[in-house]
């Protein structure tokens, strides 16, 4: 009797302390709490190839949890723009190209605007961030972030990204972002790399960084992609139980490949730093897979808004050569890290269909598009209040009862 008694003190307690050290369940499909949304601008599949051939060991094109292709193209043209492709990737609606999470129809955005992803993980209580090595009034981190009907409206779209409760936004120095009125907006306005270090938790920041941070090889005061990307996570993460939704761009590839010299499409300048911009992208996917890999609770999808420079083998060594220097219509890998679920491996879909399927991640109940009025900004909701009996956490209070319900049989089965 007394070994059956030991057997069963011993098989209790090793349950106790499962359910202890189990992980919390934030979601409604079993744990992705947060979501990096990483996009290589202009990136196709064959870019990588490129950056492999050019020298650079890229981790992306090691095995991903699931690979899929993104079908691009906007509401008034089979090749889509930044703009239209974040729009797309960001609001599940296809606009016109030069447009920013608006509607293509006229009639319809007199009233209304479609929501973002970044204004729903608002809405949710979750943290935001937008990192990118374009102006942080460019055509990708404006699409997550505000709604303009041209892209080139740089005033418009600063205004609107310091009102819109958005917790991080860093990128290139952009004029239209003044000092004063970063500040009068709530934001610390950063400048340096150790302004990006000195940081704190629960402080807002607007990053204005002056050189050009799509390098490998940067100056002591200019952040890289992957600093970036790994301090926002960070700062997001931290004391946060809600989780975050972070954009990281990396801007550079469409804008190193949409070139031409001397009318030449391929050329070794040109592929030598639409190499160096994947490669810096690149690291930042590592930092993201990292901190996923680590979190548990991470889901990290990488994809491009388009391709940029009909980029496919040619010629009897087989190398990557450039056919065009614009954007085409080519499909987009979709990498994924942190979910094996998400979609079939090897599945084609719509550039719209991503946000769904994030939505569905994190456990929301909202599909998108989702219309809200013309001016409509996300706000958080209220904090909600703890009280001793709830101690505003349900799974600590079950594993207390928990406790005491076995210490209560420890003490009738012993006497």
């Amino acid at each position: 009797m007394q070994q059956t008694k030991r057997i069963l003190a011993v098989f209790l307690c090793v349950c106790c302390l499962a359910l202890c050290a189990a992980p919390t369940a934030f979601s409604a499909d079993g744990g992705i709490r947060n979501v990096i949304f990483m996009i290589g601008d202009g990136m196709g599949y064959n870019h990588l190839k490129l950056a492999e051939e050019e020298g650079f060991e890229i981790f992306m094109d090691d095995v991903p949890d699931l690979l899929g292709w993104s079908r691009t193209r906007s509401a008034n043209n089979k090749v889509t723009d930044s703009a239209a492709g974040a729009t797309a990737l960001a609001c599940g609606v296809r606009t016109n190209n030069k447009m920013l999470a608006v509607f293509p129809e006229e009639e319809k955005r007199e009233t209304l605007q479609p929501r973002s992803v970044t204004e729903n993980a608002i809405l949710h209580g979750m943290k935001t961030g937008i990192v990118t090595t374009d102006y942080t009034s460019g055509a990708t981190p404006a699409g997550f972030s505000v709604h303009v009907l041209s892209r080139s409206d740089a005033q418009s779209i600063t205004a609107q990204q310091l009102s819109g409760n958005i917790d991080l936004i860093l990128g290139k120095k952009e004029d239209a972002a003044e000092q004063s009125a970063v500040e009068e907006a709530g934001y610390r306005y950063l400048e340096t790399r150790a302004d990006l270090a000195a940081l704190r938790v629960g402080a807002r920041a607007f990053g204005q960084f002056g050189s050009d941070i799509w390098k490998l090889d940067l100056p002591a005061e200019a952040p890289s992609l992957a600093e970036m990307c790994a301090t926002a996570v960070s700062l997001l993460t931290t004391k946060n139980p809600k989780g975050f939704f972070l954009m990281v761009e990396g801007a550079h590839i469409d804008k190193n490949a949409d070139d031409s010299k001397d009318g030449l499409k391929d050329y070794p300048e040109k592929r030598a730093n639409v190499a160096e911009a994947v490669k810096t992208f690149d690291n930042a996917v590592r930092a993201a897979v990292d901190f996923a890999e680590k979190d548990g609770r991470t889901l990290v999808i990488i994809t491009a808004d388009h391709e940029t420079g009909n980029l496919y083998p040619d010629g009897e060594d087989g190398r990557m050569t450039f056919h065009s220097a614009s954007h085409t219509s080519a499909n987009v890998p979709v990498f994924v890290y942190g979910a094996r679920d998400l979609f079939e491996n090897g599945a084609e879909m719509d550039n719209t269909d991503l946000v769904n399927l994030v939505a569905e991640k994190l456990g929301w109940e909202e599909r998108f598009p989702i219309e809200d009025p013309v001016g409509f900004v996300a706000e958080p909701p209220a904090p909600v209040q703890e009280t001793p009996q709830s101690n505003g956490n349900k799974p600590v209070s079950f594993l207390l009862r928990l406790w005491q319900w076995i210490c209560d049989f420890f003490k009738r089965l012993f006497g």
